[in-house]
């Protein structure tokens, strides 16, 4: 079902609230969440404030309501490959997922174990795999389940799985405009070239300058 931006940025703002009333825990930083208007989702530490920001994209939010939309995203490759939430793919797991994906880099920065060019990586999934075997995870979900219900904000717990027609190198075309993530980022671009395995993507917007070689998989047509 396609939800209405009004719709995707109220879930956006109880997002917000879960993630500072269930995952933090104030220390001598200091966190700010915000839902942003695109699909950039990410965390960001300003080093001249000491404050930790989270931001929860309208458009990410929107596109993990379908099958077809969510499947580029990594939050849901990691349900699904790390076995989080039994490996089950719904609405409401994978917004709780992405709020404790995005604590877990904030975690991850101020242990110091986030470095350029390597976002993702051991310590980064140390971090996580504890969020989600301590309990906090399903906390997490619990807690942005009831308050929707208490809001009135339909949040899916239908279980769904990931179309695989991406890797189809047929239904990729040279010009086809596409977003896609590049380390912790959303990137957009248009397709220069279609290989067997991965499409070779020429950045726009904030992109523009750079190439990608993408895998299919990764890649999700660019909407507007």
């Amino acid at each position: 079902m396609s939800k209405t931006p009004s719709h995707s940025r109220q879930l956006g703002d109880l997002m917000c609230t879960v993630t500072e009333q269930v995952l933090w825990s104030p220390a001598s930083s200091r966190l700010v969440c915000r839902v942003g208007s695109g699909q950039a989702t990410y965390h960001r530490f300003d080093t001249r404030t000491g404050q930790h920001r989270i931001t929860y994209g309208a458009r990410m939010i929107e596109a993990k309501h379908r099958p077809e939309t969510a499947s580029g995203w990594l939050s849901s490759r990691e349900i699904q490959r790390r076995g989080y939430f039994g490996g089950q793919l719904s609405t409401l797991n994978l917004l709780a997922h992405t709020c404790c994906h995005e604590f877990a880099h904030l975690l991850q920065h101020s242990a110091g174990q986030r470095f350029r060019g390597s976002v993702h990586n051991r310590h980064f999934y140390r971090i996580l795999d504890e969020l989600h075997t301590s309990g906090r995870a399903r906390a997490t979900r619990e807690a942005l389940s009831g308050q929707a219900a208490q809001r009135g904000l339909a949040l899916p717990d239908d279980e769904f799985g990931l179309t695989e027609t991406g890797t189809d190198v047929g239904n990729w075309a040279i010009g086809d405009a596409v977003v896609f993530a590049a380390g912790a980022h959303e990137r957009e671009g248009e397709i220069l070239r279609v290989n067997r395995k991965t499409c070779t993507v020429r950045g726009t917007g904030r992109s523009r300058g750079l190439r990608y070689r993408v895998p299919m998989p990764l890649l999700r047509r660019r909407v507007g």
